[in-house]
């Protein structure tokens, strides 16, 4: 078997096995898609400066978050429904990354429950949270992360409402339900006899494992983004975060972060990290991309807390990119994704020491030695930004 490097070549393997609207509900964007595209152009943007004869014989990937030394500063970001993209996939991908020593940071919205893949991976992962309204759930749901052992947190707070996601309309995830969406996917999931061996047939069951207790039974997956509406709390502020503080006493960090303002809220709150991040492309479609965001973030805060990045990241250059821009550890979501559905934990294993080799080469040639000690002076100048 040729296996995939780049990350348009995982696109394209996961483009040819998995149904469309599995397919689209990853690759795609809300609105235009504008700021999905904005979020790739806008890390290309950034030129480093080449330099040379340097000793980097001993490049140093490994930095520590949170109390944790990562053998690089990546971490798996999360990813909802990952399950349907492999067999039982979010303990494919927790295997893989336990296994390159960087963190899997589990979906509220995981196939699999805390659990089961607590049950089956041999070392702790990490843990991201969404705010529903009934905060009895929202307690057991922290509960059941710390009994499982995630030492960090991770809540999202940029998912108030979903954002319209016509892709997922037109594929027939989402929509008015009906024989016509019914009919659309199965006839995208006869198509792709594989995956309807691996995940349809043998991968149930089709649940979202930590929703089980609020969902009040088998909800269908193409009812979950209407379901995440009417379920997810908008209401939520920063006062709320006092809630989650007192029932979790291990590392938060709030991912969805795009403004200098709220990310000096968040140190003022006592949060120990955030995330750079616009949901991937998947909410606010007139935003700037994370690249142009993270240096103004950074440094308003960077001495205060941890900042993490997203977007548009898609090898281990690009993750170089992040760090210069001042980023402390860079989370990707879709390459892995795209990994999982080309070749199972296999293929995500690959994926990650494939960016290992790439962030080594990105060190050495701007002759910076260890990935902890990369920052805004490996930049070639102002990043022309897209316009």
């Amino acid at each position: 078997m040729v296996w995939p490097h780049s990350f348009t070549d995982l696109r394209d393997a996961a483009r040819r096995r998995l149904p469309r609207f599995l397919f689209d509900y990853v690759d795609g964007g809300s609105f235009d898609q504008v700021a999905l595209a904005r979020n790739a152009a806008a890390v290309r943007a950034v030129a480093l400066r080449q330099r040379v004869l340097n000793d980097v014989s001993e490049a140093d990937l490994s930095t520590d978050l949170f109390g944790h030394r990562l053998d690089m500063p990546l971490m798996l970001a999360p990813v909802g429904m990952g399950g349907m993209l492999r067999r039982r996939g979010e303990i494919q991908a927790a295997r893989a990354a336990q296994a390159n020593g960087v963190p899997f940071v589990m979906s509220t919205v995981a196939l699999c429950s805390i659990d089961e893949v607590m049950n089956a991976t041999p070392a702790p992962f990490w843990f991201q949270l969404y705010v529903a309204k009934d905060r009895g759930f929202v307690m057991d749901l922290l509960t059941r992360a710390k009994g499982a052992g995630c030492p960090v947190l991770f809540m999202t707070v940029d998912l108030p409402v979903p954002g319209p996601r016509w892709r997922d309309q037109r594929s027939g995830l989402s929509g008015p339900p009906g024989l016509t969406g019914q009919w659309r996917r199965w006839t995208q999931i006869l198509s792709h006899p594989h995956w309807a061996l691996d995940v349809g047939l043998r991968g149930k069951p089709h649940t979202l494992g930590n929703l089980v207790p609020i969902m009040k039974g088998n909800v269908r997956l193409n009812d979950f983004l209407s379901w995440s509406g009417r379920n997810f709390d908008p209401s939520v502020t920063w006062k709320d975060l006092e809630f989650i503080r007192s029932h979790w006493d291990g590392p938060l960090v709030l991912k969805g972060i795009m403004d200098p303002e709220d990310a000096r809220r968040a140190a003022d709150i006592g949060a120990d990290g955030l995330v750079v991040s616009n949901h991937g492309g998947r909410q606010l479609d007139a935003t700037t991309g994370t690249a142009e965001a993270l240096p103004a973030i950074a440094a308003a805060v960077g001495e205060r807390l941890t900042v993490l990045a997203d977007g548009g990241v898609r090898n281990g250059l690009d993750i170089l990119r992040m760090l210069a821009l001042g980023a402390k550890g860079v989370m990707i979501g879709r390459p892995w994704a795209f990994a999982l559905a080309a070749g199972g934990e296999e293929a995500v294993s690959r994926m990650l020491a494939q960016m290992a080799t790439e962030l080594r080469a990105g060190l050495a040639l701007t002759g910076c030695g260890r990935a902890r000690d990369a920052g805004p002076h490996l930049l070639a100048g102002p990043p022309a930004w897209p316009r």
